[in-house]
Formats: C-alpha cells, structure tokens, sequence
C-alpha cells in the first residue's frame, strides 16, 4: 500500500478560499487521495466548513512586512511538514520555493499573471520604479526557479515558460447554472461584473455606462479598494445610483458571487478592459465564468478576446472607448432576446463540453503522479 502523498500549498498573497488554489487545485488534489494542506492568510471567523487543512498565516497591512514576516512565517510552518510536494502560488514566495527544495521533494511555482508586463503596466508606479521592479523579479526568477517546476495558469504564457505545464483557469461546471433556464423570465437591463474590480480591468469605463443610456444599470460583485469606488461614482456622475459596487474594501467568497449571477436575470456580464499587454493576450477567467452561467459576454475588441467571441457565438467584441458602440451592443441584447439567451445557451455548452475544470483537474492530478513517479 502507497504512503499517502503530502502536498503543501502557499499563499501569502491570496486569500484561503481562491478559487483557483482552494475549490480547484487543493481539492481536487485533496479527492484524488493527496494529503492537502493549505498555508495561507487567516480567514474570517465564519469562514465555511474547512474540506483542506488550513494553517493561518498573519495578515500585515504593509506590503513590505507581509513579504518578508509573511513568507518567513510559510516557510517555518511549510517546512516543518516535510511535504513531498511544494506548490506556491506569489512571486514573493520566489526564496521560499528555493529553501524549500530539497533532493526528496517537489517544488511548483503556479504562475497566475505574467507578472513582468503586469509590473510595467501599473501606470501609478514611477516608471523608472516600474522598470527597475520587472528588472528585479527577472533577477529573481533566474535565480530560483533552477530545479522548480512551473505550474501555468494561462495558454500565453508557454511563450514566456516554454518548460512549464498548462493547468488552465478554467471554471469547475456549476450544476445550478446548467440547470438555470434564463428563457422563463424577461432580460432586465442590468449588466453584471464580477471580480477584483480595477482600473486596468476597467472599473472606470464600466461605472460611465450608465451614461451613456440611463436605462441601464452595472453591478459590480467583487473586491473594490474604497479610492476606486469613489472614482467610479465621479465618473457615473449624475447617474452614480444606476451603480452598486458590493465587495468596497473586502474580498467577496465565491459562493457569494455566484449567488448574485442566479439572482436576477442580467443582460450580459461586462468586460470592457483598456488595452494593456497583460490583458490583451488572455483568455479572461472571468468570460468562462459568465459564459457558465448562461449570460452573453459584452468584451473588447482586442484581436485573441474577438476570436473567442466569434469561435464560441457567446458575446459581442466594442472598442471599450467607443460609447456608441458599446451603446449599440447593449441595446442589440436588449432587442434582440432570443439571440441574447442562445449566445448564453452556447456560451454554456462550451463551458460544459470543454472549457471546464475537469479537463484540467485531470491533467493536474496526472502531472502530480509523474513528478512524484507514480502511476
């Protein structure tokens, strides 16, 4: 009989219930008969039932000491496990990984975000600062990943890590959403964002929608500092009531959001991002998502999101600064509700026949049982 595997994921960037680390990869991990252990911030006293251990790690409110305290409390508490696998998931866990590494064990780092161009894209940062930080992490990454493998969290980023493995973001298939018929009731002229809410995910240019038609209203469901949300209502003007942000200065679980996709029968799910290198290139997480949920996909126009919108028959490609055209997506889905509902119908057929988390849960499982030379 096999000693059962120990596998050890860390964060101390993320909150314990990413979806990505937790729902996804620790339990599935956890089901395929690994013995899972999650190191990561402390999570809230009415935190859900706990299906993976979690050893709390201190939450600082400085940057600067959550990279240092921070990662030397993981390191303490991940190496006193003596784990046969290491899987972490921020950059700044870079010298952990490497301390970590032994003869015996495995190291992943799960890259989330090609974090040089997300560097050099934060357009609040100097961008001399910016240039000398992606030049920093570039040092980093030379440094420490010998020896480490590399866990790929999107298709593009082969490109940057031709030796990592892709275990894409995609969504795990909600039953509730397949079962959600959104033909039994009228589409109300409400869009839907959901997720960390951002200037460079386009928090600035959703919250103006309502003025471009006041007929419309954007909910946003997802972490929102408390500076953004105010931008956001300056640039609703007249019309900020046709606005809501839940989630102003706190992570929103999962559970939560997917809550408010069933709660009413939304138009489309909106993301309408500025053109930024990072996002550009990406398959967002966040269209399988509305797609999962049987909502169409109102997007921009960059060349990769255009294809996938055209290839999946699930959503409308506008120029994000382009009022009228946006106006004119809008209203086409409003007019239009039998295409609007089988642009959603064939947005969940996509996420139920191939663009779900079981493929990947799949390959991630598998990946696990060859680097640790089992069958």
């Amino acid at each position: 009989m096999q000693t059962q595997k120990k596998v050890v994921h860390l964060t101390t960037v993320h909150h314990p219930y990413d979806p990505r680390i937790y729902h996804k990869e620790c339990q599935s991990l956890q089901r395929a008969g690994f013995d899972v252990t999650l190191i990561a911030q402390e999570g809230s006293a009415d935190d859900q039932e706990k299906l993976v251990n979690h050893i709390p790690v201190k939450k600082y409110k400085s940057r600067m000491k959550r990279m240092f305290f921070g990662a030397m409390d993981a390191y303490k508490k991940a190496k006193r496990i003596k784990a046969d696998v290491y899987h972490f998931h921020d950059p700044e866990l870079l010298p952990v990984g490497w301390l970590l590494k032994k003869k015996n064990n495995i190291v992943i780092y799960d890259i989330h975000e090609d974090y040089v161009t997300s560097i050099l894209q934060k357009n609040y940062m100097n961008p001399f600062l910016r240039k000398l930080i992606a030049k920093i992490y570039k040092v980093m990454e030379k440094l420490f990943l010998n020896k480490m493998e590399l866990c790929l969290a999107e298709k593009y980023y082969k490109d940057i890590y031709p030796t990592g493995k892709c275990i894409l973001n995609y969504p795990m298939v909600n039953k509730r959403f397949m079962e959600h018929k959104r033909e039994k009731a009228p589409l109300e002229p409400k869009l839907l964002y959901t997720g960390n809410v951002t200037y460079d995910r386009g928090a600035l240019i959703h919250a103006r929608i309502p003025l471009i038609d006041n007929r419309y209203s954007v909910h946003f469901v997802g972490k929102c500092a408390g500076t953004i949300a105010e931008e956001m209502y300056e640039s609703a003007g007249k019309e900020k009531s046709n606005i809501t942000i839940e989630g102003i200065d706190r992570f929103v679980e999962k559970e939560d959001i997917e809550k408010q996709y069933l709660s009413r029968n939304w138009l489309a799910g909106v993301a309408l991002f500025p053109p930024t290198e990072h996002y550009m290139k990406k398959e967002l997480t966040k269209f399988f998502e509305y797609m999962n949920a049987g909502l169409p996909v109102i997007c921009s126009n960059f060349p990769v999101w255009e294809r996938f919108m055209e290839k999946y028959q699930c959503g409308i490609a506008v120029d994000p600064y382009n009022d009228k055209e946006i106006h004119q997506a809008i209203e086409y889905l409003k007019e239009n509700p039998e295409i609007t509902k089988q642009m959603g119908e064939n947005g969940k057929n996509a996420v139920k026949n191939e663009l779900n988390w079981r493929s990947e849960e799949k390959k991630l499982i598998a990946w696990y049982n060859q680097l640790l030379g089992q069958s």
